[in-house]
């Protein structure tokens, strides 16, 4: 049996393993995706469980082309009858959905604008409260500049809250940038969050801490008397990679502890590590928390509040498991603290029992080739509800036993019933072997009802973006590639390169100093192996990517001409630009180990720019106007070479008022329809219509 039957049956056994007691439609599968199938997609993220796990909520997010954006609506299912409602029907996207205790209500995020309204009413975020029994829906807080988060009390009594402050500094040179307001200034004004608690009895509201501090997450534990914050001095972006903290407020004593950080910045890998995830156990003295690196293993720590001189507990992960994500939770009712990570393409949900301070075992919780997205336990902690992303569908809600990692997870919701008519790519893993000897993986998506026997097919190479992420094991059509590019009889190839989350601490860090180098290598022998296997024609060759995608792309064609078409997305150019001008320098400052005065060479050779002399790929270029994390001039610079000095064909394409990503409809689409025509006239050679 060759490899391709056997990744098949591997999918088809898995599939079956993470299935459903939901039936779904045995429609035959006669649709062929295009690009317009894309826009018709719902998204699925914040599943939240009710504390007594009858009921759940997600956020769904839907594509509207009148409205020339993406937007996300609050729905309601009955884990039982599996019947669903839809709850809000704004034309802003509601966010961070939370339970009452008592289930009656979910508080929200939300905004609504009224001609000429103040507050609540004037178009800022505010805590929203739905009945879930009446449907109706009533503001909680009217802040003038609006709410940045909140948090309900354990007993649902009182809701705490994040407003937003303009806070001017008070130097020397204050007075001149007072008289002089219409230029801008690189600092000198900040947005910080004072502290709230509404009494959601008599709807008093008092000031809890105001300490002109910019609060980028915060938590209540049970009993109230202490709240953990995560802060910096400014809320330029810069601050929060290399100069946060972990702050205990004791409400009692209006007490403020910063908490010592030797273990998460002078004795971590890198000092630039973004502190997030903040989660209190139900003793009210235990605060986990989590720390991420660009380059390095994340970790994971456990603070004792009552025991400051102790040092946090840092909690070790399965072997080859990355940290993933924000979403750490104590399961109640148990002393685990729960937490998704990445494994081989993966994404799993992890507990690992805390007591007494110290690490017991860990489980994964969900058996199977999971891709989970969010995740919510019930009050007594014995039901977890997921949203899973599989090989048959996109992401839908699951609901299973917590306690037990062998319990069938049931299907709650298929909030994409147009999926199950859809000629579906076949996606499967597979392997090679790098120049090193290291073992590399990717996700190779094929036509539908393609054989080997068939002959080999145009490849494109599908770069995801990071590096510190990876492509999932999972059904994806997105406008960065994969699902449409298979309808049209393209193999889809998206490497998880060296660096890439998910497959040990090693493969990720050996990125480190070696950009532009090891990856490309890993890249390139994935496609080789795709080549020596059949699968794949070599001279119909394209590449593509986004973000770090993007960087690595033009790494590929100033390394090679075997590719015959380019998508560069978002994609960096040269190094030392890119340290100068992004929001998160310290990203460069890992990767090129050390800042540009003090390691020159390694800027120089892990620029594209230093080696652009070599392109000679047609090059499609796309880049948000407002790109802050990859700025404008990495785009224009790479156009300039080949447009005017190096003769190569290319073509720039700035999408006006975007930042990294694609927010807007035409954007989105003229980015899929551009790159679909790009790829079809140099490497299929199909005219231009």
């Amino acid at each position: 049996m060759d490899r391709l039957n056997k990744l098949t049956l591997l999918a088809t056994a898995m599939t079956a393993l993470l299935g459903t007691s939901m039936a779904t439609s045995a429609a035959e599968r006669t649709h062929d995706i295009i690009i317009d199938d894309f826009f018709d997609i719902g998204g699925m993220s914040a599943v939240t469980l009710s504390p007594n796990g009858k009921k759940a909520v997600w956020l769904e997010s839907r594509w509207d082309k009148e409205l020339d954006k993406s937007q996300r609506d609050l729905w309601l299912v009955d884990t039982k009858s599996r019947q669903t409602k839809r709850m809000t029907f704004t034309n802003e996207s509601e966010s961070s959905p939370q339970w009452s205790p008592n289930g009656e209500y979910v508080y929200y995020l939300g905004k609504i604008k009224q001609p000429d309204a103040k507050a609540p009413y004037n178009g800022k975020t505010q805590v929203f409260r739905i009945s879930i029994s009446s449907g109706d829906s009533q503001p909680m807080t009217k802040e003038k500049e609006g709410v940045s988060s909140f948090e309900l009390s354990h007993d649902g009594k009182s809701l705490y809250f994040l407003a937003n402050k303009t806070v001017k500094d008070t130097d020397e040179w204050a007075s001149m940038r007072a008289s002089h307001s219409a230029p801008k200034y690189g600092h000198g004004e900040r947005k910080t969050n004072p502290l709230y608690q509404l009494d959601l009895e008599h709807f008093k509201q008092q000031l809890l801490l105001d300490d002109d501090k910019v609060v980028w997450e915060f938590k209540v534990n049970n009993d109230g008397s202490k709240i953990a914050r995560i802060t910096t001095t400014d809320n330029e972006l810069v601050f929060l990679e290399g100069w946060s903290d972990v702050e205990v407020f004791n409400t009692q004593t209006k007490q403020n502890e910063v908490l010592a950080d030797k273990q998460w910045r002078e004795k971590a890998p890198s000092p630039y590590g973004w502190l997030l995830g903040l989660a209190w156990q139900e003793n009210n003295t235990e605060l986990a928390f989590r720390i991420d690196f660009d380059g390095h293993p994340g970790k994971l720590f456990i603070n004792n509040t009552k025991a400051a001189d102790k040092p946090s507990l840092e909690v070790s992960r399965p072997e080859m498991v990355t940290l993933t994500a924000s979403d750490l939770t104590w399961r109640p009712n148990s002393d685990e603290i729960c937490y998704r990570g990445a494994d081989h393409a993966r994404v799993k949900l992890f507990c690992t029992e805390i007591e007494d301070g110290e690490q017991g075992d860990t489980r994964t919780v969900i058996p199977g080739d999971t891709v989970i997205g969010s995740f919510s336990f019930s009050q007594n902690g014995e039901s977890v509800a997921f949203s899973h992303n599989g090989l048959d569908h996109f992401y839908d809600m699951f609901i299973a036993d917590a306690d037990s990692n062998r319990a069938k997870p049931t299907r709650l919701s298929n909030i994409n019933p147009q999926v199950d008519s859809w000629k579906l790519p076949q996606v499967s893993v597979v392997k090679w072997t790098a120049p090193d000897g290291t073992t590399v993986e990717g996700i190779l998506d094929l036509p539908a009802g393609y054989k080997k026997e068939d002959g080999p097919l145009p490849l494109i190479v599908q770069i995801h973006g990071g590096p510190t992420s990876a492509t999932p094991y999972a059904l994806q059509h997105r406008s960065y590639g994969r699902s449409t590019f298979t309808a049209k009889g393209w193999a889809l190839l998206s490497p998880n390169y060296r660096g890439s989350t998910g497959y040990g601490d090693k493969f990720l860090t050996d990125l480190v100093g070696r950009e532009h180098d090891i990856e490309v290598k890993d890249i390139i022998a994935g496609v080789d192996q795709l080549i020596a296997d059949g699968i794949v024609d070599a001279d119909k060759m394209a590449v593509m990517g986004w973000s770090n995608g993007g960087y690595l792309t033009n790494a590929l064609i100033s390394t090679t001409e075997r590719f015959k078409a380019a998508s560069s997305g978002a994609g960096v150019f040269d190094q030392r630009l890119q340290w100068m001008l992004e929001d998160t320098p310290g990203h460069v400052v890992n990767f090129m180990e050390g800042l540009p005065w003090e390691k020159p060479d390694a800027y120089t050779h892990g620029s594209s720019l230093s080696h652009a002399d070599k392109i000679k790929t047609p090059t499609l270029i796309h880049i948000g106007e407002g790109d802050q994390r990859v700025p404008l001039g990495h785009a224009q610079g790479l156009y300039r070479a080949l447009k005017h000095y190096l003769d190569v064909p290319v073509e720039l394409v700035v999408y006006p008022g975007e930042g990294h990503g694609l927010s807007k409809y035409q954007h989105r689409k003229a980015k899929m329809e551009w790159d679909q025509k790009w790829f079809e006239h140099y490497v299929l050679g199909k005219p231009v219509e």
